[in-house]
């Protein structure tokens, strides 16, 4: 079990804003779609070892390797280490314009031998539409063309290449200082094929690096975790669909939340919290593009009006149909079926989403430019529509398939789209029922305040009839719902960190005892260990906060990327990587660095 697979972690992740692709520790990419995030895959090992398609190379005998990036880039290196030299693999994927090249989605790996000799085994084998649809390949010219009836390939290198009508492969060696290319386009009506010769690799690769620095240097962090914080930036840049401005939540399907476990899930999507919440982060760092390319997007959906007035999650060019099905004929990643691609989360009902979207319009209000009046109008429309709504049970956070509850955690949001809402109105002088808006606040809180509480546990639990705890209500102080110090606060941290808290990395809630609708256990949830390092900051307890977050930085991979959660042994477990997890770590990092002073 488990044959053919890296690690989850043991991956890189490189891309052009439009679709991404990930390189495993071994220098083969074995998840891949074209042309976009959410498109068929053309490469996907990673979730079938034998049906999915992968772009293997590497050193011919390599005792052992290492990856690293470029500094202050997404240009990925993987370092093979064989007894005769050493030879690395540079990828990338250049970050065009709206030129004709855009549509290309040209991924390059240039391989340079740095030291004695090396040689090389190089084999791309596609499988198009998830390995479901039939492909041909054909050399022309030196070219190697992959065409099947939605989409055709085409690997362009500088060394001959063999061909057997369905995959393409060659083999070579060098001797230190000289490398080869290989180029891999999407062709097909204006884009044809073209070649990558050493002279154009090299100016792509300058190229590349000098977009990544130059879009780094905008970053305002100046702090203790500087490496990490700019790692999880340039990650967040890497999940932002360029033409809508939409982030997805992670690049990848259905990589399981545990091995072996059903809970395998389709994160290529906008989650209007995880993009929300995105925006903090980025804010934070001084990246008030990014935040107006996600406001822009979010705009074309706020005028809707629908009920409720917003989908938990949109396709990222917009949609609102992600159907959910499953793909029997992938085995999943160490056969961790079903490998599923849409979700059917985009159905269900989430008003925490509501606090997440009006809190990133408040502080872009705040940090980058006024609200529009056609804009506040949404927001007043939003705010109505909670103050009508927020009493409903609901999926939750965690969008559990248990049953809707009356979480806390969507009513502190609910609260928060309030209370935020309000605050914008007051300091801009905006028309707004605000009698109606601090009724329904004032409400909220006391509800929370009064089912919310467990006299029996001494804390705030998951939702109202239930003594069960939930990592999530550790957003409370961060949502500033409550004093960081208050003496209910403090009791509901103690008793999370004496049930939900291992070794600095924090469960979500335990599912033995909060029954959500699927079977099996799962890793500690990385967002919330970032969250557990906030709450303790604004507690005042910064040695402890300091003392977790440094552990949970020994948790990241190799290059400092994170999944969505971490499992008993330290894997890395779940889509990969995740944007909560990287967006906590930028939070976290910022506010405990400003408290340490």
């Amino acid at each position: 079990m488990g044959e053919g697979y890296l690690p989850i972690a043991d991956h890189g992740l490189i891309g052009d804003l439009r679709t991404v692709a990930l390189v495993g520790g071994d220098g083969t990419i074995d998840w891949y779609c074209s042309p976009s995030f959410d498109a068929p895959s053309v490469f996907a090992a990673i979730l079938d070892a034998e049906r999915g398609g992968s772009f293997e190379l590497s050193a011919v005998s390599a005792e052992r390797t290492k990856q690293f990036y470029f500094p202050d880039t997404n240009v990925l290196i993987t370092r093979f280490f064989t007894e005769e030299g050493v030879g690395e693999v540079q990828d990338f994927m250049p970050v065009c314009d709206d030129s004709g090249e855009v549509d290309r989605h040209r991924l390059i790996r240039r391989v340079v031998c740095t030291r004695g000799t090396a040689g090389f085994q190089v084999r791309i084998a596609p499988r198009f539409d998830y390995g479901a649809q039939p492909h041909t390949a054909r050399l022309a010219e030196g070219v190697a063309l992959f065409e099947s009836t939605t989409l055709s390939l085409a690997l362009t290198a500088t060394v001959p290449l063999d061909c057997d009508g369905r995959d393409a492969w060659t083999e070579f060696k060098l001797t230190e200082g000289e490398s080869a290319v290989f180029a891999l386009d999407r062709v097909g009506g204006q884009i044809a094929p073209r070649g990558c010769a050493h002279a154009e690799a090299e100016r792509e690769f300058a190229g590349t690096v000098a977009y990544w620095r130059r879009w780094l240097s905008a970053s305002r962090y100046r702090g203790r975790w500087r490496e990490m914080v700019h790692r999880s930036a340039l990650t967040l840049k890497l999940l932002t669909y360029a033409p809508t401005g939409a982030i997805v939540a992670a690049p990848t399907t259905s990589l399981p939340e545990r091995v072996g476990g059903e809970r395998n899930w389709d994160y290529r999507y906008v989650w209007i919290r995880d993009a929300a919440f995105c925006v903090y982060a980025l804010l934070r760092l001084g990246f008030t593009r990014e935040a107006k390319g996600f406001m822009d997007f979010i705009k074309d959906r706020v005028h809707h009006r629908d009920d409720p007035p917003l989908q938990v999650l949109y396709g990222i060019d917009g949609r609102t149909r992600v159907p959910e099905r499953e793909l029997p004929h992938l085995e999943g990643y160490r056969r961790s079926a079903p490998v599923r691609i849409g979700n059917a989360a985009a159905t269900q009902l989430q008003l925490d989403i509501y606090g997440a979207l009006i809190d990133s319009i408040y502080l872009y209000d705040k940090w980058c430019e006024p609200i529009s009046s056609h804009d506040w109008d949404a927001v007043s429309e939003l705010a109505d529509w909670v103050c009508a709504h927020w009493d409903q049970p609901d999926e939750g956070v965690w969008e559990t398939r248990g049953g809707r509850r009356k979480f806390l955690y969507s009513r502190l949001m609910c609260w928060v789209a309030i209370e935020r809402a309000m605050r914008m109105a007051q300091h801009r002088g905006l028309p707004a029922d605000l009698a109606r808006w601090r009724r329904s606040r004032d409400e909220i809180y006391r509800r929370i305040m009064a089912r919310g509480w467990s006299p029996t546990r001494h804390a705030f639990v998951q939702h109202e009839e239930t003594d069960v705890l939930d990592a999530a209500v550790l957003m409370m102080p961060l949502t500033k719902f409550i004093a960081p110090t208050d003496p209910k606060w403090l009791s509901t941290l103690d008793a999370l960190a004496a049930d939900l808290v291992s070794d600095s990395l924090v469960y979500r809630y335990d599912p033995q005892v909060s029954p959500d609708g699927l079977h099996g256990e799962e890793g500690t949830f990385s967002i919330c260990s970032f969250w557990y390092v906030e709450a303790l900051t604004r507690a005042g307890r910064l040695d402890d906060a300091r003392l977790v977050f440094e552990k949970m930085l020994t948790y990241a991979n190799h290059l400092g990327l994170y999944a969505e959660q971490i499992s008993t042994t330290g894997e890395q477990q779940g889509n990969f990587p995740q944007a909560f997890t990287h967006l906590a770590l930028i939070s976290a990092a910022f506010n405990l660095d400003r408290a340490l002073g």
